[in-house]
């Protein structure tokens, strides 16, 4: 049996704010723009999470919803630099990592314990010694919290990471693994999103229990995943750690036959490369945490703008809206543009935590004012 385990920081960005400035612990803590201006929030503490305030959020409906809220500008530099500090510490371990992101990981113990305990008959238990010393070490190291999950698969072990968050440490034990299952909702499985949950709905299926107990052919309803699912549901996953060669980013461009800064132009465009990408996102099973946008000048001046978000955006209208904010927000059309461009990175696989951002699309604004 395999021996997997799934680390995740508790509310990363704000968690390092709060470290870094002690008088912010036990506060709501919002990372993104400020209400008073137009933008959406990055990251939120649990004192913030509480009152609803989420990723990707309007940073005016976060503020409505938690009006005692500290709104911090993003420091994406400090977290990245944190991240690989945090990641010296989890190689200590000498386990095989599967970085997914700057605050989480897949670790492959199966080795370990076979070596420290030849023929234990529990292989997941003998790897909470090393899971508790992990967390410990990165809080006395780091001075931040996180919550690990130990399964026989990254399937189990990423549920059990969100099981009792924060600083939480669940074992998921093979013989219980489908009666764990049961009462979680079906968008907690892996790949699960909102056009696949509302499918199932519609199928009456609702839980991961009633897919347990569907006993027709998933096919129908989903295609080629939908054996996958079922195996899913059952707790069987084989995926193995990717230790590299996976996509860094997923980006798309067009070349325009005439420079223009025609705002519908412009909004085609970026929709049908959102498309793309989501598609792509979709296929590869993954969720992006930077959303990117690239234009071109006629002088062939190029600029690029991005945003990150602590939870990742899969689908289309959300990575369009935010490559509009982008656009607007650091107004790029003000002169006709030669080239545009769409991207996402941060490419983490999506374990059914997909957002919708509850914003309409800003407007673009040309020089012009259209």
């Amino acid at each position: 049996m395999r021996v997997i385990l799934h680390l995740d920081m508790d509310a990363f960005y704000a968690s390092v704010e709060q470290r870094d400035r002690p008088e912010l612990r036990g506060l709501p803590v919002i990372v993104g723009s400020p209400p008073d201006r137009r933008g959406v929030v990055c990251a939120a503490s649990y004192e913030a999470r509480k009152f609803g305030v989420r990723s990707a959020m309007p940073s005016r409906t976060a503020a409505r919803l938690c009006p005692n809220g500290i709104f911090l500008s993003p420091r994406m530099d400090r977290y990245r630099e944190e991240s690989q500090r945090i990641f010296q510490v989890v190689a200590t371990t000498g386990v095989l990592v599967e970085q997914v992101s700057v605050d989480e990981a897949y670790l492959d113990a199966t080795e370990w314990v076979c070596a420290s305990h030849v023929n234990d008959p529990d292989p997941l238990q003998t790897a909470m010694p090393l899971a508790a010393s992990l967390k410990r070490d990165i809080r006395e190291q780091r001075g931040l919290t996180a919550s690990v999950g130990i399964a026989s698969n990254k399937l189990l072990a990423k549920l059990a990471s969100d099981f009792k968050k924060p600083d939480g440490l669940t074992l998921v034990p093979e013989e219980t693994k489908v009666q764990f299952l049961r009462p979680l909702p079906c968008r907690a499985l892996h790949g699960v999103g909102r056009v696949t949950a509302e499918v199932l709905s519609q199928a009456g299926l609702q839980t991961v229990g009633d897919i347990q107990d569907y006993a027709g052919d998933l096919r129908p309803l989903l295609g080629s995943f939908g054996p996958v699912l079922k195996r899913f549901s059952m707790g069987i996953d084989d995926r193995a750690l990717e230790l590299g060669g996976e996509a860094k980013s997923i980006s798309s461009e067009n070349t325009f036959l005439q420079d223009t800064s025609d705002r519908p132009v412009l909004r085609a465009c970026l929709r049908e490369q959102a498309t793309d990408i989501a598609a792509k996102l979709l296929q590869s099973r993954l969720g992006a945490r930077t959303v990117q946008v690239k234009v071109r000048y006629a002088d062939f001046k190029t600029l690029t703008r991005q945003f990150s978000v602590e939870d990742p955006v899969v689908e289309a209208g959300e990575i369009y809206r935010l490559g509009c904010w982008l656009l607007g927000r650091d107004q790029l059309v003000r002169r006709p543009l030669r080239l545009l461009g769409l991207g996402v990175s941060g490419l983490a696989p999506l374990e059914g935590r997909q957002l919708t951002l509850p914003f309409p699309a800003p407007t673009l604004r040309t020089a012009s004012g259209r």
